[in-house]
């Protein structure tokens, strides 16, 4: 069974950065705006409400998301079983970095 690890993800501020960012640029160009015009709370709403009334733009930011959320290192839609381990992400530490080069 295919299986992704969302707490790891989750707690993983990148993980967010990638998804919010990703679905923000999409409305923006879709719509030929830029960050500058969000000037206010109700035109972030309305770029939000345009995403989830527009089938082509939903689908386009759903895909964005998707290449987020997808590891590109492990076969089909899954984590590897070790990142399946972990409670929050992973942090890479000097020893490790001396045995991998």
């Amino acid at each position: 069974m295919n299986k992704i690890n969302w707490i790891a993800r989750i707690k993983n501020p990148v993980f967010w950065v990638q998804v919010i960012g990703t679905i923000i640029l999409t409305a923006l160009t879709y719509n030929s705006l830029q960050p500058a015009d969000l000037t206010s709370w109700e035109g972030v709403g309305q770029l939000f409400l345009g995403i989830v009334t527009n089938p082509y733009l939903l689908i386009s930011c759903l895909w964005a998301v998707w290449n987020a959320v997808n590891d590109p290192t492990t076969s089909g839609v899954t984590d590897s079983a070790q990142a399946l381990t972990y409670t929050e992400p992973k942090k890479d530490t000097e020893q490790e970095d001396e045995e991998n080069g």
